[in-house]
């Protein structure tokens, strides 16, 4: 058996590990960030909701996320939950 694929596989598990959902990037986030800075600091969104201009969006699962309301794709508000 070659190592190669367990490397390998070791190696994506380990990435999917690693959440940008963090204390650190949350410290990050500004009001008045772009929509699209946020997606650059965090990646794509868990879910997002929105009408009439306004979006929600959260990063992350239950234990641990942050939720970034925007408005014209700027943040207003944003929080955090869990975060280590």
């Amino acid at each position: 058996m070659s190592i190669r694929p367990f490397a390998l596989l070791s190696l994506l598990l380990l990435l999917g590990a690693c959440s940008k959902v963090t204390e650190a990037n949350y410290a990050k986030l500004t009001a008045g960030m772009d929509k699209a800075e946020v997606q650059t600091l965090l990646g794509a969104p868990s879910e997002c909701s929105g009408a009439l201009g306004i979006s929600s969006c959260t990063w992350g699962d239950a234990k641990t996320s942050i939720s970034v309301q925007f408005a014209a794709d700027k943040v207003l508000l944003f929080s955090g939950q869990g975060l280590k």
